[in-house]
């Protein structure tokens, strides 16, 4: 079944229909616009979003970021983030696969089917102009006919008329015999347009007509088939990036699962524990000897206090809930900063004493290895002098050995700090003597007195363990393990050599210093660079 048999003479709902189609394509490329719109909006507001929640560099936000709670936050916005840039995505995989696209062939479609109904157009003129042409010939035939009967009916009666000359009578004969012949041609000329006529429209009906429908009915189930596309594709170009979107809402649920309240409990003792010891009992004050007496010192606990810290006076008691006064200053409560830390409680003064020695200490490692660099370059200018002054490296050479020199003094001082607050490293020291002018390392014992057995090869790093601390602890129960990335030549003391591919005992986690400390399956431990391992920590 098609159109040009079943629907031959319904031209006007042909039209019509074909019409409504198109209208429907435009229809839905606007619909999937103001859909793409949305999207995009959806995204804008969500980034918008998590811009605001976002904490700003420096902020007391981003400090609170080493809590788990506070850095899952920091994840399910940046989850969020991932997710408003998918929905971006879509919208834009809208807009040029369907919108785009639709409007393409919208445009294909209209001018072909101006194509279509012009030439259906121009047979239905071209029939209508030989009807026209029949519709004249016949009228001429009749109105001839009609004349000639006349001549005849004259001829008859003049030729009856006993009045009428011979030459009237002949001449009545050949006007009506001319009218006769006249007549006749008009007749053949109507039968000859008749059948013209007869076959155009024949061929109007039966082939032209057909297959100007035929066509459009091709072209109409071409546009079904283009649209039925665009809305498998209005599906699945959502469903294109669901893996991902799948993967943001993973990414926050396993924010909520890394949560660790124990954990974040911990590090707030870590980063506020002062060290402090509680205050002791007020000693009673008997006004009834007229003795002025005050506080013990010793109620305080230690030397250096939270009363003293403060500032506040010994005679009242250390309220842990802070009582603020109308003339509340900052400077009333906040201790000037120092050098040495001296304004922190105990336990975060250590803390920030380590944290400082070192940083000078990975100062100090630089600085000597630019230094035995240098000193190697030197070296190779002396023996090949073509390839550069030795003399050219002097100044680059005394402003290292400056550099190193007030280092070493800067260590030394920090050093001393922090014996006298009672600490020392947990894992990894930096000395400040444990480099001679020469780029050479010292040694020293764990109780921190200078040995002189011995002078390492240079180019030891500055990352050191004490070999005595090794012998005198026990071996600590791996917490997890690690595989080996590259190789790892282990050159320097304190560390071990690892082969690509060699798994090991993990002992001790990275502290921030990019180390990681390892023991071998034969029991020999050291440390080797976090960067080249991949670790795997018990749960």
């Amino acid at each position: 079944m098609d159109w040009g048999t079943d629907l031959w003479d319904q031209y006007d709902i042909i039209d019509k229909h074909t019409q409504s189609g198109l209208d429907l394509v435009e229809k839905y490329v606007k619909f999937v616009k103001e859909r793409t719109e949305i999207e995009q909006n959806y995204a804008k507001q969500l980034r918008n979003l998590t811009k605001k929640y976002s904490p700003k560099r420096g902020s007391k936000e981003e400090q609170e970021c080493r809590f788990t709670n506070h850095q899952s936050f920091l994840d399910v916005l940046n989850e969020m983030n991932d997710y408003a840039g998918q929905r971006e995505l879509i919208a834009e995989n809208m807009m040029m696969n369907i919108c785009i696209e639709l409007t393409k062939y919208l445009q294909e479609l209209k001018q072909e089917r101006k194509t279509h109904l012009s030439e259906a157009k121009k047979a239905q003129q071209s029939l209508e102009s030989t009807y026209k042409q029949l519709d004249s010939s016949k009228k001429r035939f009749e109105r001839e006919w009609r004349e000639a009967e006349k001549a005849a009916q004259y001829a008859e009666k003049t030729d009856l008329d006993i009045n009428a000359t011979k030459a009237d009578v002949e001449k009545a004969k050949q006007q009506a015999h001319m009218r006769s012949h006249v007549a006749e041609e008009c007749k053949n000329d109507y039968a000859a347009q008749l059948q013209k006529y007869n076959k155009e429209q024949s061929q109007f009906y039966f082939t032209d007509m057909p297959l100007i429908f035929n066509k459009l009915q091709d072209m109409d189930e071409k546009r079904i088939r283009r649209l039925a596309q665009g809305y498998v594709l209005f599906s699945d170009t959502e469903k294109h990036v669901m893996p991902i979107i799948g993967k943001c809402l993973d990414g926050i649920t396993r924010a909520g699962n890394n949560v660790n309240e124990h954990n974040d409990s911990l590090a707030l003792i870590e980063q506020h524990k002062s060290g402090f010891e509680r205050p002791g009992d007020l000693e009673f004050e008997d006004y009834s000897q007229g003795i002025n007496r005050t506080s013990s010192e010793s109620s305080l606990g230690t030397p250096k206090g939270p009363l003293d810290l403060l500032g506040k006076n010994k005679s009242k008691p250390f309220w842990l809930f802070s009582k603020k006064s109308k003339r509340y200053t900052p400077e009333r409560s906040t201790p000037t900063a120092t050098e040495d830390f001296g304004h922190l409680p105990p336990e975060q003064r250590r803390k920030r004493l380590q944290q400082k020695i070192e940083e000078l200490g990975k100062e100090l490692q630089k600085e000597v290895d630019q230094s035995e660099a240098l000193g190697k370059m030197k070296d190779v200018y002396e023996k090949n002098p073509q390839m550069g002054d030795p003399a050219s490296l002097a100044p680059q050479i005394n402003q290292t050995t400056q550099n190193m020199e007030r280092l070493r003094g800067e260590l030394s001082k920090y050093e001393n700090w922090l014996t006298e607050a009672g600490g020392r490293g947990d894992t990894l020291r930096y000395s400040s003597q444990s480099f001679n002018n020469n780029g050479a390392h010292d040694t020293y014992s764990p109780d921190g007195a200078h040995s002189e057995e011995g002078t390492p090869d240079p180019s030891h790093a500055i990352y050191a363990e004490f070999d005595d601390d090794f012998e005198e602890e026990e071996l600590a129960a791996p917490i997890g393990q690690c595989t080996a990335l590259y190789n790892f030549p282990g050159s320097s003391e304190g560390t071990i050599a690892m082969q690509e591919g060699e798994v090991l005992s993990v002992v001790e986690e990275d502290k921030g210093d990019g180390w990681t400390r390892v023991r071998r399956s034969n029991g020999d431990e050291g440390y080797i660079p976090t960067s080249y391992v991949s670790i795997t920590l018990n749960k």
